[in-house]
């Protein structure tokens, strides 16, 4: 919550008894003026006894800066007047000699009101807004950031508010009052030339989002990123009740409900865990932050894969033993221990959402094999329910085993990614090959019942897991099988192939062939193409792609989309077998920065806003609308908040309408390139 200070006017000044007189708008002060290091911040922290003061550095700068040497302050008992004293060094470069300048905050310059007696600390902290060069100060207007802590003085208790109270009172409604005129940290916006910004981190800044507020009824919120740099920019506005209607809108049917959402995520591969530990402390801690809190878009989907992918830097599995049917030599590896576990502690520590892994393998051990390789056409030996199968399924069961021992347990599991794969002669990376037959038995006969007789009966278990031009037949031949059956919860889709298969003639003929089976979006990335560039920082296309699959997905019965590496370098790697792609998240280890690109902010649009167990709902569209390019779906939320995201392609304007029978209209632009999201409440 960003919280703006006042400067009490002289007679503000003698009605310090009474508490603070409410100021106008020429007395709200906006902070001293004075040079501070872009990059750096800084704390109050308020003792609760009405006596000294003191400021304190939470990230400390770098030495060529100004940083804050030494701060104090007393605060008067009688007035509440606080009056500060600091001190900075200001040095050219490391090792140079040093000028110390004093400063002083007076008595008239700035006051507050004594805080209560016996009161908690209460902490305060201003950003002074990205680094932008290693030596570059800046005149800011302090902002300062005040942390949630509450107290409460004893004679409020009693039912007497004194001056003390009044005048925290109204310290707290000022901090409200400010809460409304601002917001996150903004993009620190970077042109690579390709067309729309990214959104630069670092160390000691990084762009965040406020918590997700919903509106008072009849007022409605709307969060837009644009090509034109836009990124998940928040405004507010009130439904109307006589407006006339554009002739294209949309109109909300809540009576028409449809499947429920399960979430968005992205995978956590070794290239991921790897990038994201090239970073300092510091910057990863944004970076998880950025993904998985609630001042980011707050991913709830992880997909871990299960041992090495092409994505990583070596080839291996957690049992290369030779001949280890038992799998007494089975252990994770550093990847997982030292990477990946440590990076998946660290989310589940600042998500608000609980998050849903789960797990997929790429390859089994080579022993098991065919062809006795990790990479090109080659299946597990012999047949469902012998030794190698079992071996196999068992596999499933110790990699669950030891993720558990660090307190990380698992949603699903899919039963290998893309079997078709495994199929292919000279196939390039990791793969294992089944036929749905093959996959059918497989599940019936070992992986089954290993899940169902373990302590991970609860995992579910997720078949396909590959392009989805093999729905509806692939579905049928496993889900068809009623002992296969019973151990499935659902299909997993990826996206590479979509262009050969229309969405309504396999997935929304999936969901009505099997309605008690989830179908859910399991990996896409972009730059997968041979002749795509691989990374693409500022692809604003890409982004509109990822939310066009995302909408038309979600509109086809899809209850959640999953992206593949949650971060990756600048040439979109390390992938081993050198097939690179780009992501959302992009990082430069040299400079200690990632980028976040209109991809991370498309896929926020969906992950912040609609949460799990939210329920798509009918939108009916007065008309096609020909000339424009407006996609879109409407969701009820758990909390009966209604979700509406319009997605726009077209490089012109449009008018519409969002009408809500309940609530009133929305008169409504989406601008070229965009995505909007709509958020209002429904009366009770």
């Amino acid at each position: 919550m960003v919280v703006a200070l006042v400067a009490q006017s002289p007679s503000a000044a003698k009605s310090r008894d009474a508490g603070w007189a409410q100021p106008a708008l020429s007395e709200v002060f906006q902070g001293h003026r004075a040079a501070f290091p872009k990059g750096s911040r800084a704390s109050l922290a308020m003792g609760g006894d009405g006596g000294t003061w003191g400021l304190e550095s939470i990230l400390p700068s770098p030495a060529s800066l100004w940083p804050l040497e030494q701060v104090s302050g007393e605060l008067c008992k009688c007035c509440g007047v606080w009056k500060a004293h600091w001190s900075q060094v200001a040095k050219s470069s490391p090792g140079s000699s040093s000028n110390t300048e004093s400063h002083e905050l007076s008595h008239s310059k700035l006051t507050f009101p004594a805080p209560p007696e016996a009161s908690p600390p209460t902490r305060l902290s201003w950003d002074t807004g990205p680094a932008t060069a290693a030596t570059e100060t800046q005149q800011q207007e302090v902002v300062w950031r005040q942390h949630v802590h509450r107290y409460r003085r004893s004679c409020c208790s009693r039912g007497a508010m004194g001056p003390g109270c009044a005048s925290v009172l109204g310290w707290l409604l000022l901090a409200q009052a400010a809460l409304q005129v601002t917001g996150g940290r903004p993009c620190d916006a970077k042109d690579f030339g390709h067309g729309s910004p990214v959104c630069a981190c670092s160390a000691t800044y990084c762009d965040t989002l406020d918590p997700l507020v919903l509106p008072a009824p009849g007022s409605y919120i709307k969060y837009e990123s644009s090509k034109a740099g836009k990124r998940l920019e928040r405004s507010e506005g009130s439904f109307q009740h006589n407006a006339k209607s554009p002739d294209f809108h949309l109109t909300l049917d809540t009576t028409q409900r449809y499947q429920k959402v399960k979430g968005f995520g992205g995978s956590i591969t070794d290239a991921a865990a790897i990038n994201i530990q090239s970073l300092s402390k510091a910057a990863q801690n944004h970076l998880i932050r950025s993904y998985f809190s609630e001042e980011g878009i707050e991913y709830n989907l992880v997909r871990v894969p299960m041992a090495s992918t092409d994505f990583s830097i070596r080839l291996y599995t957690y049992a290369d033993a030779e001949g280890d049917f038992e799998l007494r030599h089975f252990n994770l590896t550093e990847e997982d221990t030292h990477m990946k576990i440590p990076i998946l502690q660290a989310a589940q520590a600042v998500a608000k959402r609980p998050l849903s892994l789960y797990a997929s393998p790429w390859t089994s051990p080579v022993w098991m094999k065919t062809n006795g390789a990790m990479t090109g056409r080659g299946t597990l030996k012999g047949s469902p329910g012998d030794k190698y199968h079992r071996a196999w399924a068992k596999y499933f069961i110790r990699f669950l085993d030891e993720y558990a021992k660090h307190n990380l347990t698992f949603w699903a599991v899919t039963a290998g990614n893309e079997p078709t794969a495994g199929e292919i002669v000279f196939y390039p990376f990791q793969c294992l090959g089944f036929s749905p037959e093959h996959q059918r038995d497989f599940i019936a006969q070992d992986l089954g019942p290993a899940l169902a007789n373990s302590s991970h009966r609860h995992v579910q278990l997720i078949i396909l897991d590959d392009q989805r031009v093999m729905l509806p037949y692939w579905a049928e031949v496993v889900l068809k099988d009623p002992v296969a059956a019973s151990y499935i919860s659902g299909i997993g889709i990826h996206w590479y192939l979509d262009f050969l298969a229309p969405i309504d003639l396999t997935l929304s003929i999936t969901h009505h062939l099997f309605p008690d089976y989830f179908l859910l979006s399991t990996e896409a990335s972009t730059g997968s193409y041979f002749w795509e560039p691989r990374v693409v920082l500022g692809g604003w296309e890409r982004g509109s792609k990822y939310s066009h699959s995302i909408l038309s997905n979600l509109n086809n019965y899809v209850t959640g989309w999953t992206d593949w590496n949650l971060a990756l370098d600048m040439q979109g790697g390390p992938n081993w077998s050198k097939n690179y792609v780009d992501s959302p998240v992009i990082v430069d280890s040299s400079k200690d920065v990632f980028y976040k690109q209109p991809m991370f902010y498309h896929l926020g649009h969906f992950s912040k806003f609609i949460p799990e167990g939210s329920q798509r709902v009918g939108l009916a569209v007065s008309k096609k609308c020909h000339r424009c390019d407006l996609e879109h779906s409407a969701f009820l939320r758990p909390d009966g908040a209604i979700v509406l995201v319009v997605l726009n392609r077209s490089p012109t304007d449009v008018s519409f309408g969002i009408s809500d029978p309940h609530v009133g209209f929305i008169e409504a632009v989406a601008p070229s390139d965009s995505i909007q999201t709509f958020l209002w409440k429904q009366p009770a």
